[in-house]
């Protein structure tokens, strides 16, 4: 096995839930505004101290990896996560498999999530994410007691390992991320991750790509075992560019970038702060900026013929969402349950701001934005990059 190079692993994602997804979407910005992650990418070298996590509750749009033990006796699939680090999986409806690795290491583990809590014993074991991602020694929880799983066998948290402090047991530190563990194994060269996706365009799983070590351009994947996942390209087409993490709280305690959005050429949203997150899955707005851009979250034939371009200015570039990418998949209203004739919007009202309480988060953009280009989320250097694909504009829904 190589040493100190890029890997990358393949996933499928699929909507879930979607007659919820508005709620769930929503739920998540409120705890995102109440700032309930005391730590983030900024605070990676200044911890302090223990917390009590309310973490946002998953969107609708499941990201999940197949992790293998050492011993290649049983597979699990988990959710990925950017919003959350530990990573565990549950023992609620199928008994934990115990292999000639795994050692009990007496210690529980708890975290409070927005609409539900995890709590369990924490185990160590070897794990493996795919061809050349072995760790080594990787702290996982086994949950007796998990809620709003969908289906999912676990959690894959890439997040920041600051936010694992106080999770296990009364303890103050931190449990080191499958990340961390890659780095500092020297298997990877850094704590960076990039991820693509292929749009979902269908209610059948569609595909991505996920890379540890760093952004990849490459326009061949090895892995003969996840040739039928990556049969087309997940790679970045365009410039990669980093906007470092914001310091403005609270979206300075995830994945934070400053931008600024523009429609048919007119500015309706100044530069500000906002969160770029993969466990919501769609744009949420405030309801003026809503207001500005079409008043509706559907769209007759005759006003989506007229839409042009959103733009979103990060770090100097702009970012071109065309008006296919602003609309949710036709093909897949059913999933929502709604109107099969209708057209609807990627954006929700994310709710007035309150300014005099928290000035300064005014957007997220969700998994709908992000599945149009590349990004990297690189806790070593706290900045967060974005580049364009063969999907940013293609004519998809």
């Amino acid at each position: 096995m190589s040493e100190n190079t890029m890997h990358s692993v393949c996933f499928k994602t699929k909507v879930v839930k979607a007659q919820h997804m508005k709620h769930h979407d929503s739920m998540r910005a409120k705890h995102f505004l109440a700032g309930h992650h005391p730590h983030g990418p900024a605070a990676f070298h200044a911890r302090k101290g223990r917390h009590h996590h309310e973490m946002p509750s998953s969107g609708d749009a499941s990201k999940t990896v197949t992790v293998m033990d050492a011993g290649m006796s049983f597979s699990l699939v988990l959710l990925i996560d950017t919003g959350s680090s530990n990573t565990w999986v549950s023992a609620v409806d199928k008994p934990f498999k115990s292999t000639s690795t795994c050692q009990d290491t007496r210690k529980t583990f708890n975290i409070s999530y927005g609409k539900g809590t995890c709590s369990g014993n924490e185990y160590m074991d070897c794990v493996t994410l795919g061809p050349g991602l072995v760790i080594e020694k990787q702290l996982i929880g086994v949950a007796d007691n998990a809620t709003d799983m969908d289906g999912m066998d676990g959690i894959l948290g890439i997040g920041p390992v600051d936010l694992t402090t106080g999770t296990m047991g009364s303890s103050d530190e931190c449990i080191p991320t499958v990340t961390d563990n890659l780095v500092k194994q020297k298997t990877i060269p850094s704590a960076c991750i990039g991820i693509c996706y292929e749009p979902t365009t269908t209610d059948e799983p569609a595909n991505g790509c996920l890379s540890f070590g760093g952004p990849d351009s490459s326009k061949q994947v090895s892995h003969s075992s996840s040739r039928a996942l990556c049969s087309r390209d997940h790679r970045y087409t365009g410039d990669l560019d980093y906007v470092p993490i914001t310091k403005k709280s609270p979206a300075s305690n995830y994945w934070g970038i400053e931008q600024s959005v523009s429609y048919g050429g007119q500015e309706i949203m100044a530069k500000c702060s906002g969160i770029s997150d993969t466990g919501t899955t769609l744009c949420m707005l405030p309801s003026s900026v809503l207001d500005k851009t079409t008043d509706l979250l559907t769209v007759t034939e005759d006003q989506y013929n007229s839409m042009q371009s959103m733009m979103f200015k990060i770090g100097g570039v702009e970012y071109e969402l065309t008006k296919n990418a602003q609309i949710w998949p036709r093909c897949m209203n059913n999933t929502l349950g709604a109107d099969p004739s209708k057209i609807y919007l990627i954006f929700a009202d994310m709710g007035e701001i309150e300014c005099w309480r928290w000035p300064l988060l005014y957007q997220c953009t969700g998994f709908t934005f992000l599945q149009r280009f590349y990004s990297v989320y690189d806790t070593a250097k706290q900045q967060v990059g974005f580049a364009t694909t063969q999907y940013t504009t293609a004519t998809t829904n």
